[in-house]
């Protein structure tokens, strides 16, 4: 009986373990869908004149196990609540490169007259939305990507006079001058630094020899000794709205 008994105790004892209710398990985390190689019009700003329609394109790559959805959504939007949509036409699917990758792709074909005002000038966000082929996995994101929508510039240079005498005084003028979105014109581009280069005859090298503010309207205007044959330009570095711009190159015969 004292061996039942205690072969009953010993007995109750797994028993009242094998009762116990387990300590709860997490489901294990579905697996995260990677993007690598985002890139908005190939890795360089959009700029947009006053009446060309510009087309740019945001690529990446998706990897999952069972690989990507072919529809995926891709839009690009902006503080203030400006939204572009891309292409309907094919132009926003994944498309499978192998068993677990697939390039993306949206394509964007922005209208100045229809679709842009001076405020969309500025820095933009990439949304993406996209599904595993098991749909385990989602990648939802507000911004895979930044980058910047500007207003294209021109600039132009002007020496003279010319032929000149060597010592005497050049006037280089010039204007800097930007894409108005909202009015489809392009308007000087005021109160900007500006550098005056040189290049002399035979080099292939620009040097500064001064920096020159636009005016009111966009106007440059100064003065230099001639000293030898060589070509002048005007350069701006551009800022976060407007990109950087060279003129042309005005050369002079110094005499």
């Amino acid at each position: 009986m004292r061996i039942r008994v205690s072969a009953a105790v010993v007995t109750g004892a797994l028993a009242v373990s094998a009762l116990a209710v387990p300590a709860a398990q997490a489901a294990p985390a579905a697996e995260a869908i990677k993007l690598t190689n985002i890139k908005v019009n190939g890795g360089k700003d959009v700029v947009v004149g006053t009446t060309a329609q510009k087309v740019f394109t945001i690529t990446f790559t998706a990897s999952h196990s069972a690989n990507i959805e072919p529809d995926a959504s891709i839009v690009v939007t902006r503080n203030g609540g400006g939204i572009m949509l891309p292409n309907e036409f094919g132009g926003n699917t994944c498309k499978e490169t192998s068993a677990t990758t697939s390039n993306c792709k949206a394509t964007f074909p922005v209208d100045p007259y229809y679709d842009l005002e001076n405020a969309d000038a500025t820095t933009w966000r990439t949304e993406v939305s996209l599904n595993s082929t098991d749909y385990e996995s989602s990648y939802d994101s507000h911004n895979i990507k930044s980058w910047r929508l500007q207003r294209l510039s021109k600039l132009t240079v002007n020496a003279a006079p010319e032929p000149i005498k060597k010592g005497k005084t050049l006037t280089v003028t010039g204007a800097l001058t930007r894409a108005n979105w909202d009015t489809e014109k392009y308007a000087g581009y005021t109160s900007q630094p500006v550098k005056l280069q040189y290049q002399k005859r035979g080099s292939t090298a620009w040097s500064t020899v001064k920096t020159v503010k636009s005016d009111g309207r966009g106007n440059l205007k100064t003065t230099v000794k001639a000293t030898a044959d060589g070509s002048f330009r005007y350069s701006f570095a551009g800022t976060s709205t407007t990109p950087a711009v060279n003129s042309g190159a005005d050369y002079v015969d110094v005499r």
